[in-house]
Order: C-alpha cells, then sequence, then structure tokens
C-alpha cells in the first residue's frame, strides 16, 4: 500500500532564499496532518506547492504512488484546496457558488444537486442557501468555504489556516466540521499557527524549521517524549533549542 501523498526531496529557492530544504514525508490515507512553525518556516510554500499553485525547484510529490507532475490536472480532480482568505463569489448566491464548483469540475447535475444537499445539510448551512457571501459571518463563511472545496469528493484537502481570526467559539465549530470531514474519509493537511488547534485535530504533526523538517510524531508523543503538559510547550521548547 503506497501513502496517499509523498512528498520526496522538495526543494523551493526565491532567487538566493531556499524556503524548502530538501523536505520528505508522507500522508496516509484518512489522517489529520498538521504543518507547523513559525512564520516563514516553509509551511505556507510546502502547501502551495502540494496544491499546484506554486512548482518546486526540485524534488518530487507522489499521489498514490505516481508523480502528481506527469498528470496535473487528473490530481487536481482529487484533492482541493481550502484558501485562507475567503474567496466566495460575490456575484452569486452561496447555492450558485456550490453549483459552480461542481460544474468546474465536471460533476453531472443530478451529483450536484445530492453533493449540496448533502454537505448543507451535514454543516448546517441549509438556511443560508439563498443568501449571498457577505451576509454571512465570517465563521459561516468558513463553512461555506470548506464545504465548497469539498464539492467534488476529493480524497485530499488542504486547509491553509482555516480559523485564523475567528472567534474562539467559532473556531471549535470549524474544528468539529474538520472532525467530520475526516469522518467522511478525507484526508486533511492543515497549516495552523494554533497549536491547541493542532493537538486536538491532528493525528499526526510535522515541525518545519527554516525549511527544513524538524520533527514528525502524534501531538501525545511529541508531548509525553518532551514531558511537557501540551503541544504548544513542545513548539516552545524546540524552538528555545534552536
Amino acid at each position: 500500500m503506497y501513502p496517499l501523498l509523498e512528498i520526496k526531496n522538495i526543494y523551493k529557492k526565491f532567487g538566493t532564499i531556499c524556503a524548502l530544504n530538501g523536505v520528505s514525508l508522507s500522508l496516509q490515507e484518512g489522517e489529520i496532518f498538521s504543518l507547523l512553525g513559525v512564520n516563514g518556516a516553509g509551511k505556507t510554500t510546502l502547501s502551495s506547492i502540494i496544491a499546484t499553485l506554486k512548482p518546486p525547484t526540485s524534488g518530487d510529490i507522489l499521489f498514490k504512488g505516481k508523480s502528481i507532475y506527469d498528470d496535473i490536472p487528473a490530481y487536481r480532480m482529487q484533492m482541493s484546496f481550502c484558501a485562507q482568505k475567503p474567496n466566495l463569489n460575490a456575484m452569486l448566491t452561496l447555492q450558485d457558488n456550490l453549483i459552480f464548483a461542481g460544474r468546474y469540475f465536471c460533476m453531472h447535475e443530478e451529483g450536484i444537486k445530492e453533493r449540496v444537499t448533502y454537505l448543507t445539510d451535514r454543516f448546517g448551512l441549509k438556511t443560508y442557501l439563498p443568501r449571498y457571501a457577505h451576509e454571512l459571518s465570517g465563521g459561516y463563511k468558513q463553512r461555506f468555504m470548506i464545504a465548497r472545496s469539498l464539492m467534488h469528493s476529493p480524497a485530499l484537502l488542504i486547509l491553509d489556516e482555516p480559523t485564523v481570526a475567528l472567534d474562539p467559539h467559532i473556531r471549535q465549530q470549524v474544528w468539529e466540521i474538520i472532525k467530520e470531514i475526516k469522518a467522511m474519509g478525507t484526508t486533511v493537511l492543515l497549516t495552523t499557527h494554533y497549536l491547541d488547534e493542532a493537538e486536538v485535530l491532528s493525528d499526526r504533526v510535522c515541525v518545519l524549521d527554516k525549511g527544513v523538517v524538524r520533527i514528525i510524531d502524534t501531538p501525545k508523543n511529541l508531548i509525553s517524549s518532551y514531558n511537557k503538559a501540551c503541544l504548544e510547550d513542545v513548539f516552545i521548547h524546540l524552538a528555545q533549542e534552536e
């Protein structure tokens, strides 16, 4: 059995700056895998490369054992990227945003209808379908962003800072949605600055430091290995070691 996704010796240079320096890791099917690191550690660059928004300078990414660069359109049909900032189409109702996403991924009309019903029921969004994005709170915009990213039933969902700037109780609501996504069988790659979020949600975490993988393990193992009370304390300890 291949991992769902294998990152193999990825380098990314911007001029003389090496943002990623030989990153290798793998994601298993059905797990929530979090990328952690301070600003400039390389997590946004790495997630952008995995999402095919940027090319690597060198290295390869394998999806189910095959290089994504052999057929990028086919890979994109099986993954999805949910951006940090809301980018719902302001000219369309929220229902039409979801329908448009389904058509973008070549879904047939009956499948789109069924998927809209399923996702809006599961995430408590049905009453908001006739509305427009500007009418929603930040938390509900994020819910619709995530629902839209799931329209084509991707095997891999990349969530880039999904709870940034949200109120604490809204953050926890989004956490429940992310847990639901895992229960649906989707693998989640999560980038976050919130260590409590990573601890609650992640099966495994990867700490990036200056473009290099510092450590990969489960939150529970890291907390135990470093004899700390929480993942945030482990992260601070690793930063102080550096």
